[in-house]
């Protein structure tokens, strides 16, 4: 017997948000969803291991608070989540049997839809939220953005399960419609505390919100030293296709929506009322897509000259977006 709870498929424009707008029965806009989770945000790290090539990460969308929780609380919905030693099969099924959707943490690479994705290893350790959407006897169907759910076997599936240390047999089941209207303006509080700092308290706050950008932007500029882009990418156009292939990837591919996230929280912003603020990111999300194509359509056999014009070109999109996201942030706080 199939027992599927849904089957409204297919990412959107933002693969969490219609995850979760897909198991409360597209009852929400996506835009709402999104907003409510926190929307964006910007996190930059440079990630180095010895033997290999430098990578550049930046996050930015809301983070590092985990989407479905948060985004569930803000809509009112109430939800039951678990962690247990090993995979709670009787509790997934109970809960597919009574209409409700499992959310799941898992290891993104140990899925065979994703074996072939060279992203996939390099983003094993962060959370990837996917979801359990129906079962057909020993084999689960899930929800991972694609127009139709993946078949796996579940011993299989627990396998990914279990690999994600930190959301080990994490489980998320929303138990009931929404309490009480969305919580608006502690979401929007939070993306401003998210731009402005501080995020963790901790000394790696530098590299999240507009701190984090204006450590971006200097780092690109910097010719001299080990912590710039010339130093880390220059030295080769493997490296160099390296560094620029992650700038596109994560401005309009993955932990994000197009154009970093901004375009989806602009449609957010004024589907609650904050147009002055929402033309503004958008403006700034011209600049992150503008940044991106830049990195995309780069020369990797240019030399020191050209590679310093694209750094410092890139440098410049960041001050544009700093400049318009500081301005939106006042906007949201009037």
């Amino acid at each position: 017997m199939t027992v599927l709870v849904y089957e409204d498929f297919a990412t959107g424009r933002h693969r969490e948000a219609s995850l979760i707008r897909h198991a409360l029965g597209s009852a929400h806009d996506e835009e709402l969803v999104a907003g409510l989770a926190g929307g964006i945000g910007f996190m930059y790290f440079v990630f180095e291991y010895e033997g290999r090539t430098p990578i550049p990460t930046i996050v930015a969308q809301a983070h590092p608070e985990p989407w479905v929780q948060v985004a569930l609380g803000r809509l009112g919905v109430p939800y039951d989540a678990t962690r247990a030693m090993k995979p709670r099969w009787g509790r997934v099924r109970a809960a597919l049997d009574e209409g409700q959707p499992a959310f799941c943490v898992v290891d993104r690479s140990s899925l065979p839809w994703h074996e072939s994705d060279p992203a996939a290893e390099m983003t094993g350790a962060d959370p990837y939220t996917v979801v359990i959407a129906g079962y057909d006897g020993d084999d689960l169907l899930i929800d991972d953005g694609a127009e139709s759910p993946h078949r796996i076997d579940r011993e299989e599936f627990g396998a990914a399960w279990t690999a994600h240390r930190k959301g080990r047999h994490q489980l998320i089941v929303p138990t009931g419609p929404p309490e009480g209207e969305p919580d608006v303006a502690g979401a929007i509080a939070s993306t401003v505390t998210h731009l402005t700092g501080p995020v963790l308290g901790n000394h790696f706050d530098v590299n999240f919100g507009f701190t984090g950008m204006e450590r971006f932007a200097a780092q690109l500029r910097d010719r001299t030293t080990g912590k710039g882009w010339e130093r880390r990418f220059g030295g080769s156009p493997e490296a160099f296709r390296a560094g620029t292939g992650r700038l596109y990837a994560c401005l309009e591919e993955e932990w994000t929506a197009p154009g970093a996230t901004r375009p989806l929280y602009a449609d957010f912003l004024d589907l609650v009322g904050h147009p002055e603020a929402a033309g503004l990111f958008r403006e700034s999300a011209r600049h992150w897509s503008d940044l991106a194509a830049l990195a995309r359509d780069a020369d990797a056999e240019a030399d020191a000259e050209g590679r310093g014009a694209l750094f410092d070109a890139c440098a410049e999109h960041v001050d544009r977006c700093l400049e318009r996201e500081g301005q939106a942030v006042k906007a949201l706080q009037k």
